[in-house]
């Protein structure tokens, strides 16, 4: 499966933004896919992940504030941002979940192109 992440831009604190993570190659039906995010000089995080059948599991930073859905008749998974804040500049990846912790980074793969999303305060 080839991911492609869309939807960034530049707002102001506060303001909100809709990424897109498009899919291709298969359906994405039954898979788990995550977001995670890079600021500059910083390691890539954990942001969100969907897991097909069980939920949504958010990292404490975005909890309340960003949501995930799916369009499976789409194949993209959305994450919908709001209350943005300047500490959330980053470049945001999505990626599908393979094996072991949904929060880690080593446990994805098939990374689509990141989208920058800055955040001016």
């Amino acid at each position: 499966v080839q991911l492609q992440a869309s939807g960034g831009g530049l707002v102001q604190a506060g303001d909100s933004l809709r990424l897109s993570c498009a899919a291709s190659g298969r359906p994405f039906i039954r898979t788990t896919l995550g977001w995670f995010r890079q600021a500059p000089g910083k390691e890539r995080e954990f942001v969100a992940s969907s897991h097909w059948s069980a939920g949504s599991y958010y990292a404490d930073s975005v909890k309340g504030r960003f949501t995930l859905s799916r369009d499976s008749g789409k194949n993209t998974l959305y994450l919908q941002m709001n209350s943005l804040k300047p500490e959330d500049t980053a470049v945001y990846s999505c990626a599908v979940w393979k094996a072991g912790s949904y929060y880690s980074t080593g446990s994805y793969a098939s990374w689509g192109q990141g989208t920058q999303v800055t955040v001016s305060s």
